[in-house]
């Protein structure tokens, strides 16, 4: 099979040389970049994310990055969002009461998490479905590596005859949240698995692979 080309989508938002490090590891072809053409012609698109929500979103309309994101999945071409890079791809985002529109590729709210200590920062567990791609190979009790003080808590896609439900992986610090998404060619983690050693470059390659 030959080398997958990946674009790190490059909008002023993220861990772009360490996610471009461990996407190499993973198999990929790398280039950073925002360039329109490029971006839709690869063979995935990252869409990393670090920082305040309405922050990425301001950076990724200035490159009119939710509509590339938005035509690629259209053509059924996969997107893979991490950390704040997932949180964009919600409905909106509540920030210090501050509410900011996302992409909307999904409903919900991404808020501030009900919990003691925040941020949420280092090792934790998650719960997968049997079916996950995105974790097949990975043992039960595999950690990842989270860095975040908000996300989507509750959330749920109304059933459908026509559409596949996806796939919910969930965590728990305070209460459960959604630490990664599934639904065709849209997946993305709250956690980030460039950061998250093995089990990270685990979940990039299968990520890869399935490209």
């Amino acid at each position: 099979m030959s080398t997958r080309t990946v674009v790190l989508l490059d909008y002023g938002s993220g861990n772009l040389h360490s996610a471009e490090r461990a996407l190499v590891r993973a198999g990929a072809r790398v280039e950073v970049t925002a360039d329109p053409q490029t971006v839709l012609a690869a063979d995935g698109l990252v869409v990393p994310g670090v920082g305040a929500f309405a922050a990425c979103m301001a950076g990724l309309r200035a490159i009119r990055g939710e509509r590339l994101i938005g035509r690629r999945l259209a053509g059924g071409r996969p997107v893979l969002g991490i950390c704040v890079g997932m949180q964009i791809l919600f409905d909106r985002g509540v920030e210090f009461g501050v509410e900011t529109t996302g992409c909307a590729e999904w409903p919900g709210t991404v808020e501030r998490l009900s919990a003691p200590v925040l941020p949420h920062m280092g090792w934790n567990t998650v719960s997968a479905p049997d079916d996950s791609e995105l974790f097949a190979g990975l043992d039960v009790d595999t950690r990842f590596y989270f860095v975040h003080s908000y996300a989507t808590q509750k959330w749920e896609l109304p059933p459908s005859e026509h559409i596949a439900s996806p796939r919910l992986t969930w965590a728990h610090h305070g209460g459960p949240f959604l630490a990664a998404v599934e639904n065709g060619p849209l997946s993305a983690t709250q956690f980030h698995p460039e950061k998250s050693g093995d089990a990270g470059a685990h979940l990039l390659r299968n990520w890869v692979t399935s490209l």
